[in-house]
This record gives C-alpha cells, structure tokens and sequence, in this order.
C-alpha cells in the first residue's frame, strides 16, 4: 500500500513557527500564496483556516500540512512538495480568534473569493473575532493582506471591518494597529482531477489527497505598505510597489473579463475548457472585441504593455494539457461581473460610447442563469436571482442587471441593448447558442 504524504513519510524538515494566519486554504492559496512562502526560504510557517468546506482540512490535515503543487507546462509536469502550512485547523471554531491573538503572528492573509467581503460574511466575522482578542491582549502590530480579485482589495477589507465596527475600541485598534496593503495574484489553478492525482502519486511515489495543479506563470503584485514582518517573498518573485491600481485594472478588466467572457460565451456552444473556447473562432473574436474595449478605458500603462499582456493571456490559455474548466470560472458571477465587465462598461457610458462586447458577456451570464445548459449554476446570490430563469426576458434583464449595480438595473437602454442580445443568444438564427 502506498504511503500517504506527511511530515512522517516526507523528509520536509521541522515543522516552521506559525506567523501567518491565512483564510480560506483551497487550491489557489496552496498554488500561490502558500507556495510563494515556501519559495522565500525564511521559515515562516502558516495556519490555514478552513471556510465552509471542510474539504481542505480532510485534505491538508492527515498530511501535516504539505501537499504538492504540479506544475503543468505545454509539454512536462514537475513536481514540488510545500511545507510552509504549519497547522491545518476548523476555521468554524475557536481557532480563528486564538490564532489572531497570538503576538507572534504578524500577517493574515485571505483567499475567501469576492462573496466573503460582502457586509456580515462569516470570514469577516471570523476576523472581527479574533481581532477583538488581539486587541485586548495588546498585540503587536498586523497587516491584513487580502488576495482576492477585487479593486483596491485592501482597501475594501479595511472598510468593511471598520464599518462592521464602527464606534468602538476595536476600529481605534484597526487605525491605529493594523495595515490593510491592497495586492493583484495571477496564477490559473483548475480544479485537481483524479487523474492528476494519480500523476502526482507516480511522481511523488506517495499518495497526496491535496495536490494542486497550476500552470507555470505566477504574479503577485503587493502595495508595500506591512505594519509588522512579512516574509521575504520578493526571493520568490513577488514585487512590491507603492501603488498596485494599475496591475490590478489590468488584471480584472482583460484576464478575468476575458475568462468571464469564454464561460458564458464558450460552454453553451459545446466547450468546456478554456483552450477549448479560446480556439472558437466565434468566441475569440468577441474576446479581441472585449479587449478592445477594455483597453481604451484602461489608464494602465502604454497600449502597447496592453496588447502584449493579451498576447501573454493567449499564449497562457492555450495551454491543452492545463484543464481550467470554464465551470470553475462562471460561479458566482454576481460578485465578478461588477469587478471585470461593470467599470469598462461604466467608462464607456460616461464617454457616451456603445460597449457590445461587455453588453454581450451581461447577456450570456443571463442566459447562463436561464438555462439548463452545461454549467449548472453555482452563485452565492442565487436568492436574489430566483426570478431569472422563469421571467419574460425584459424584466429578467433588469432584475439581473439590478444584482449588480442598482443604476444598471434602472439603465432602460442597457436593459434593452442586453435583452436584444438574450433573445439573439436564446434564439435560433445567425449567433445565437443553437446554431454553432
């Protein structure tokens, strides 16, 4: 029988001193945050905080933490075993507020996707908590590092817990204490498969339940702005800079706005990787179209940085062997929208210019809430998109458009202009899903 990964099987070395705690360990902070730690070389261990799922800690947990990240390139796979995850613990529990409380941590990190900054979200209840506690033990002080794809990330984690706290000692601790730097991540995880697990065992000779796969391209983009220590995670190719807006502009309105535009436009004409989509012609000339738009409201460098980080993304996602499943990308929509499509589109209705790219991605992720198509629906404001699927087309427009941003919801033009395009999509005729 083949011996699972551990710290017992594994000659990893001690286990390292817990000095970050991090919410929210699934795929993507085991790819990139965690592996960027380990990278650095300075023995900064982690105490990984499981959400809702208790799928990490069955993972993470009987492995003392260490997992392997497969990195998988056009043509060969390597293999590297991470031990930066000291503790694996239920984040549901007491552990949360102990942890924060502890002096010796210095820098909490957060992978709890768009939804978890939504006002009264359990991460930012987990984290009131054991700020509170930290607060009345007189603690060191902390810097906050979200890394999540949001505009100015920090930014809004600051605010949130501030409101949440408004008033109190709690929020003169936050002012006075804590730094909240804003950070851009860039790195495709797709969802490990069995088969990869079995490549990883072949590789490893062990059996690994929480191997990773990702592909060889890393960024993370940080505001050097740390209240306390941090690890040296520029020895591992982070890049610290004084103002990240224009990495983070770049990031959400061409990668992930492109990666929203090949779900809802690539899975409903038969695709379900994002190489798949990529090469539709169809599709990628609504991409080119998408960045186009984009680009002209960017103020994020030289158009020519542009064309040369889209020409990058398509070298990237036509990657055949890296499986990013357009699945995985199209949940939760209502949350990315309003960070990938919504500020191109805004930019280009304050300009007085038509947007037909953005308007047709809105179309498709309404038409994807519609439909019983390939993706199965998967967002965390599905209650307040009940109403879609079962409306006539106009008032499922607005209702959705409304989810997220409330002036959108009231724009009659966009309303119509994304209608026209759900009844186009919807139809049978020239460009609509049925007829690829």
């Amino acid at each position: 029988m083949t011996a699972r990964l551990s710290r017992h099987t594994f000659e990893s070395g001690p286990t390292p001193p817990v000095r970050i705690v991090h919410l929210g360990p699934g795929a993507f902070h085991r790819a990139h945050q965690a592996s960027y730690t380990e990278r650095a070389g300075d023995g900064w261990g982690i105490a990984a905080l499981t959400q809702q799922s208790r799928t990490a800690l069955e993972q993470l947990g009987p492995q003392d933490g260490l997992y392997t990240v497969l990195t998988r390139g056009p043509e060969r796979d390597e293999a590297s075993v991470v031990s930066a995850i000291a503790e694996v613990l239920d984040g549901t529990g007491p552990s949360a507020t102990e942890l924060l409380a502890r002096p010796e941590v210095q820098v909490v990190t957060l992978t709890v996707t768009e939804a978890g900054y939504q006002p009264g979200s359990a991460a930012l209840r987990r984290l009131l908590d054991g700020l509170e506690a930290r607060r009345r033990t007189a603690a060191a002080p902390l810097t906050l590092v979200s890394c999540d794809n949001l505009s100015s990330n920090g930014a809004v984690l600051r605010r949130e817990l501030l409101a949440a706290c408004a008033g109190t000692e709690l929020a003169s601790y936050l002012n006075a204490a804590c730094s909240f730097p804003s950070t851009v991540v860039d790195r495709v995880t797709p969802a490990t498969t069995p088969a990869d697990l079995a490549i990883v065992e072949g590789l490893l000779g062990m059996e690994d339940r929480a191997a990773v796969v990702t592909e060889p391209f890393s960024q993370w983009v940080l505001e050097d702005d740390f209240r306390a220590g941090r690890p040296a995670w520029e020895r591992a190719g982070a890049r610290f800079v004084g103002d990240v807006v224009p990495f983070e502009r770049r990031k959400l309105r061409l990668l992930n706005a492109g990666h929203s535009l090949l779900a809802y436009l690539g899975a409903p004409r038969g695709h379900a990787f994002v190489h798949q989509a990529l090469a539709d012609e169809w599709v990628h000339a609504r991409l080119v179209a998408l960045w186009a738009e984009a680009r002209r409201f960017l103020d994020a460098g030289p158009d020519e940085e542009a064309l040369e980080y889209c020409a990058e993304l398509e070298r990237r996602w036509s990657n055949e062997r890296l499986s990013h499943r357009l699945e995985q990308i199209a949940a939760d929509g209502s949350f990315k929208l309003r960070e990938r499509i919504v500020p191109t589109l805004a930019a280009a209705r304050r300009a007085g210019v038509d947007a037909p790219a953005c308007v047709l991605v809105l179309a498709g992720w309404i038409v994807h809430l519609r439909a019983d198509g390939p993706l199965a629906v998967r967002d965390r404001a599905i209650d307040r998109l009940a109403g879609v699927p079962g409306s006539p087309v106009g008032p499922a427009v607005a209702d959705a458009l409304g989810v997220l941003a409330e002036d959108l919801g009231r724009d009659s033009a966009l309303s119509a202009q994304v209608a026209g395009e759900v009844d186009r999509l919807e139809g049978s005729g020239p460009g609509s899903f049925a007829r690829r």
